[in-house]
């Protein structure tokens, strides 16, 4: 996989513009909304007021992912971001569970564009274009934004609604705009001096910010707590929900033990390995990698993978195996690489 060092050095450095238009966006809509997902999904979502947001997940009865998602509060609806493979089973699936309550869920893909904006001039680009009732927005007003917070401005003659996300692992924003005016919006963000990035530097900054993806690094066979988000995407406080008991158990019974957990892999030597490849520890089969690439920050191939618990502390040495090859790696504390919002200069996790 090449990536552009321009592109990349722009996302790092200035402001990068990816399209995510190709993930599902579902509308929940009606009074009882906010009880509605609250009961179903992982997170606190009574606790959100408008403009507010966060990450959760959907889950089966035994505790198993179906479904990842940014859930935002705009006011009149919740706005879910899903990956676009269970964008319609996930439409159908909570439309069943609608008995008497009043929800609508809708499926908005068509009619919703989403572009995204990352890097430390971001805040400053993004506020450049928009305007809000009183005027040109301020960029300090959009830096201050919490995570998965969003406000509605306009671009042009369109709305947009801008929120603060993170899938690359930097700083950034999503524009949620109607399809018809997706492609000014494009254009508009490309004039004010966003770079457009290819989808192998975007794969390559989340990995390096290791940032699990679904059906990448997260399934359906997959526990939340065996993925290293649970702090962010679970409320440990909140009532029930759709596999809780099985979280529960594990928590409280196992201490919150589970038998692999995902886990950053410095490799050493050149050679990517490729999802799926096994990961060993002398004789022993230690786990599987789910993600790879070269990272330009470190110089060096580095992997996202599921390894046995016995092998989760960083320093931990294994081997990949990678056709007729072993390459030599280690346990590494995730982020590979961190960066502050606002500043340039990324730097190696230690």
């Amino acid at each position: 996989m090449t990536v552009p060092a321009d592109q990349y050095h722009a996302a790092r450095e200035r402001a990068g513009l990816f399209d995510r238009t190709a993930r599902g966006r579902l509308l929940v809509s009606g009074g009882d909304r906010a009880a509605f997902l609250h009961g179903i999904l992982t997170n606190d979502i009574a606790a959100l007021a408008p403009g507010q947001g966060c990450y959760a997940m959907y889950l089966t009865v035994q505790g198993r992912v179906i479904a990842d998602m940014d859930v935002l509060n705009t006011g009149d609806a919740f706005l879910l971001g899903v990956h676009a493979d269970v964008t319609a089973a996930l439409c159908a699936r909570l439309d069943q569970l609608v008995f008497t309550e009043d929800v609508r869920i809708a499926d908005g893909t068509d009619a919703l564009a989403e572009w995204h904006v990352c890097g430390p001039e971001a805040a400053v680009l993004v506020a450049s274009l928009a305007e809000v009732s009183e005027g040109r927005l301020a960029p300090a007003r959009l830096a201050a934004l919490p995570e998965y917070g969003s406000l509605p401005v306009r671009i042009g003659a369109g709305d947009v609604r801008v929120a603060r996300l993170s899938p690359t692992g930097l700083d950034g924003f999503s524009l949620f705009v109607d399809a018809a005016h997706g492609t000014f919006v494009h254009r508009t963000l490309l004039a004010a001096g966003a770079v457009e990035l290819s989808p192998e530097v975007v794969e390559t900054l989340r990995v390096e910010a290791g940032v699990p993806a679904f059906h990448r690094d997260i399934d359906e066979t997959t526990i939340p707590l065996e993925t290293g988000v649970e702090a962010r995407a679970i409320s440990f406080t909140k009532g029930c929900y759709v596999g809780q008991e099985v979280i529960v158990r594990v928590m409280h019974r196992g201490h919150g033990r589970v038998a692999r957990k995902l886990v950053g892999l410095a490799v050493d030597g050149e050679v990517v390995p490729v999802p799926g490849d096994p990961i060993r520890v002398g004789d022993r089969d230690a786990g599987r990698v789910t993600s790879a690439v070269r990272s330009p920050a470190l110089g060096r191939p580095i992997a996202l993978g599921y390894v046995h618990r016995d092998c989760l502390e960083p320093g931990t040495a294994v081997e990949i195996v990678r056709a007729d090859a072993r390459l030599p790696a280690v346990v590494t504390a995730l982020p590979f690489v961190r960066q502050e919002p606002g500043r340039p200069a990324p730097s190696a996790a230690r």
